[in-house]
């Protein structure tokens, strides 16, 4: 099959995956307007309180409305698998997969249609959380190197967690359960540097939080946008997105190929 049929097959099942996600009209209400409410909630209830107090920052609620706006938007990220793992398994669970492979079309053009519909809803969010932060009052300080560089960590981890979403959407048996297995990846940075810093956190949980995968990223993302330290944390941070983006292609592959 020549490539520009293959690109042709990838832009229909892209519009497809577009289409489906209108399906599921709640899912994407949640993906959508939750982190907007967490980040109203986190600034207005909270932020005065965290901004003097735990976080050391004396700017009250403004310090820490910079301190929380790239822990939202990632968090975001985070929300937008529900909407992907879902529509993946209404194709796995509805039989149309089946009939894709009886016709002429790229197979690889599934799975691509689907993650560059997941990426796209996703920075949708991004860009919904971004502009609310910005009409808060976030102002970040990044470079025009730093925004390029948080642009492209923000693209890999987007890459990296909808790859995994497709795979828990390829292997759940219902829609419903594609939606509980990703749950994970939305309760996960509510246990990390995301709201408070993880030295103010007992001992046990603050293990737990700084070396799991969302907290350097949350750091890394923090640091180009607001300043401070990265360290290696860039580095950690790549590597874990990585690391899901190939956990999550070669599981949803070999799913996609046992449903033959």
């Amino acid at each position: 099959m020549s490539a520009s049929i293959a690109v042709g097959n990838t832009g229909t099942m892209l519009h497809r995956s577009l289409r489906h996600g209108v399906r599921f009209p709640m899912m994407l209400i949640t993906g959508l307007v939750t982190p907007v409410i967490l980040l109203l909630m986190f600034v207005y209830i909270f932020g005065g309180a965290l901004g003097s107090g735990s976080q050391g920052m004396p700017g009250g609620r403004s310090a820490y409305l910079d301190y929380i706006a790239p822990s939202m938007i990632l968090t975001t990220v985070c929300y937008g698998g529900g909407t992907t793992a879902m529509t993946v398994s209404v194709d796995m669970t509805e039989g149309i997969i089946d009939r894709f492979r009886t016709m002429p079309i790229s197979q690889s053009a599934v799975m691509a249609g689907h993650v560059l519909g997941g990426v796209i809803r996703t920075l949708v969010a991004v860009a919904l959380i971004l502009a609310t932060a910005l009409g808060l009052g976030f102002r970040p300080s990044a470079t025009p190197a730093e925004w390029a560089g948080a642009a492209g960590l923000l693209l890999l981890v987007t890459v990296g967690l909808t790859w995994l979403s497709i795979a828990f959407g390829a292997a759940a048996k219902n829609p419903s359960g594609a939606n509980t297995a990703v749950l994970p990846l939305q309760i996960l940075p509510l246990i990390s540097s995301a709201f408070v810093a993880t030295s103010t956190m007992p001992t046990p949980v603050r293990l737990f939080a700084e070396y799991q995968p969302f907290t350097p990223i949350i750091d890394t993302l923090r640091g180009l946008l607001v300043g401070g330290h990265i360290g290696h944390d860039a580095w950690i941070a790549v590597a874990w997105c990585t690391g899901a983006a190939l956990i999550g292609f070669v599981w949803s592959r070999r799913t996609f190929s046992k449903r033959r």
